[in-house]
């Protein structure tokens, strides 16, 4: 009776973690679609959710390297892995950690908050490997987000230079806010600046936006980057569930009544719901408080991420999207000037502080189940 009791603990943590999941993390694959006014923010959490579920699925064929890195074997003793207990305080601890960012609208790591409330478990246990912590998540969880970093700055300047060389513009409107601007009236009832005489139109501010001019390849440049800008978002999106379903499925496979593949799904469904449900307070902070964006920005953050996010996934590296993510979008403000460094360092701060809240957590609830 007490191992049915918690079998069903493992089952809903592991469910727990993978809604928290989904609710921070699915807004990181079309942050750029809402933030750069290419999607509403309704239909975008849609294609993440599905595109996602996608990714969650390709796992089951993909993600057996990752999975075993979370299981534990190596990094905290036998017996501590073995129990069952462990699967229950690392779901609690890292799904607690997760859903209290959410709540905070602040995008953190699930993976950050499951390598902590491992490292709290193994503490209070008495039986952590450093070493292997330091070689199977530390290296890779610091190093990522500077990678992602600096490799979107980079191709956000090359794709300056290639749009420059094939003559695509960039082309604006004029806002005007509480300026004076002389203005004269046509006998149509259009109006113009009456020291240029460019044609002035009202609209919508949300409409106030760049536009690119041109062709590529015979075909409107703008419409070339907004189908691009798609296809990267679901990209993202794909490679988030593919990175992130292994990691928390691993919490259940190798129970009795469920196969791995099952697991995977189960979390999978668990990652759709969070995201369809509870997504919206980390995407408004994912989408307009780190920086401002065009569309231009917006894809070259997204194409960086999901090449990022997808090769680790191959070669099971347990790196974070959300610091993929976040990385490149603070490359490209940092680049383009339009990074907004409060919210930088809010998000930051929350970083660094989920290691500690989840390991304190993790050794908490093992002191009480363990």
């Amino acid at each position: 009776m007490l191992e049915m009791v918690l079998i069903g603990v493992v089952v809903g943590a592991a469910i727990a973690l993978a809604f928290a999941n989904g609710a921070n993390d699915n807004a990181k694959g079309v942050a750029t679609l809402i933030g750069s006014g290419l999607v509403k923010i309704k239909p975008a959490v849609v294609y993440a959710a599905v595109t996602t579920a996608m990714g969650s699925v390709a796992a089951i064929w993909i993600g057996a390297e990752l999975a075993s890195k979370f299981k534990g074997k190596g990094i905290v003793a036998d017996a501590i892995w073995q129990s069952g207990s462990f699967a229950a305080c690392v779901g609690l601890a890292a799904g607690g950690t997760v859903l209290l960012a959410t709540r905070l609208a602040l995008p953190i790591s699930t993976t950050h908050a499951m390598v902590g409330s491992i490292i709290g478990i193994g503490a209070a246990g008495g039986g952590l490997e450093w070493a292997a912590v330091w070689k199977k998540f530390f290296y890779p969880l610091m190093a990522s987000p500077f990678i992602a970093l600096a490799l979107a700055a980079l191709l956000y300047l090359l794709f300056t230079g290639i749009r420059r060389l094939a003559r695509i513009n960039r082309e604006t409107c004029l806002c005007v806010g509480q300026e004076v601007v002389p203005l004269s009236i046509g006998g149509d009832g259009t109006l113009a600046m009456a020291s240029t005489g460019v044609t002035l139109t009202a609209d919508q501010a949300e409409q106030c936006e760049q536009r690119y001019t041109g062709r590529f390849l015979g075909i409107s440049a703008q419409t070339v980057l907004d189908r691009c800008h798609f296809l990267t978002a679901g990209a993202v999106s794909f490679a988030r569930g593919l990175n992130d379903t292994p990691k928390v499925a691993a919490l259940m496979i190798g129970l009795s009544f469920m196969t791995d593949w099952q697991a995977v799904v189960v979390v999978g469904i668990g990652i759709a719901a969070g995201g369809l449900l509870a997504v919206r307070r980390v995407a408004q902070t994912m989408s307009h408080r780190i920086t401002g964006m065009n569309d231009g920005q917006a894809f070259t953050a997204n194409l960086n991420t999901a090449f990022l996010v997808i090769v680790a996934s191959k070669w099971g590296v347990p790196v974070s999207t959300t610091h993929v993510s976040c990385g490149s979008l603070i490359g490209i403000g940092a680049v383009s000037g339009q990074g907004r460094w409060k919210m930088i360092v809010t998000i930051v701060l929350a970083w660094v502080a989920t290691l500690p809240v989840a390991a304190v957590l993790g050794a908490l609830c093992w002191t009480l189940l363990g």
